[in-house]
């Protein structure tokens, strides 16, 4: 498989919902092939609902993801020059990609996704921003990785 890295670690700004789908989708894609994580610039928030919701519908199980910042990897045993790559979905979770691994030789690409929070009124309009964000997601995951193996 050569488009797969080993590992990958996705960065959004809250790890709530853009990074936990690109997690969620990675893992059911790629299985075992791939260590897959995520995190935020801030773990400030919990998964959102329209998250899982829009997730599950694929079959990719959000339930148990719980948000985490680039420090609280460190801080639980993820090393970041374990990576080898980098996927920053927000600008500012690429800076801060970037600014972690100045001193590291590790590849940080940056993914511009639409952020669905906020966005549309009503639940079916909301819905249809979080899976219009899913969709962005899955593309480029496909683009870059090729088709699932799992």
């Amino acid at each position: 498989m050569p488009n797969l890295p080993h590992s990958v670690l996705f960065c959004c700004d809250h790890n709530a919902t853009r990074s936990p789908m690109a997690e969620g989708m990675m893992k059911k894609f790629y299985g075992r092939n791939v260590y897959v994580q995520s995190v935020g610039v801030m773990a400030d928030l919990e998964i959102d609902g329209f998250t899982i919701a829009v997730c599950e519908e694929i079959g990719v199980d959000l339930h148990r993801h719980r948000a985490r910042s680039f420090t609280e990897l460190q801080e639980w045993g993820d090393d970041l020059s374990a990576f080898d790559l980098v996927v920053a979905l927000t600008p500012a979770s690429q800076a801060q990609a970037l600014d972690l691994t100045r001193y590291y030789h590790l590849d940080v690409e940056y993914w511009p996704i639409m952020d669905p929070t906020g966005t549309g009124e009503g639940r079916e309009a909301r819905l249809a921003a979080y899976r219009q964000t899913r969709d962005q997601i899955r593309a480029h995951i496909l683009e870059r990785f090729g088709p699932p193996t799992e």
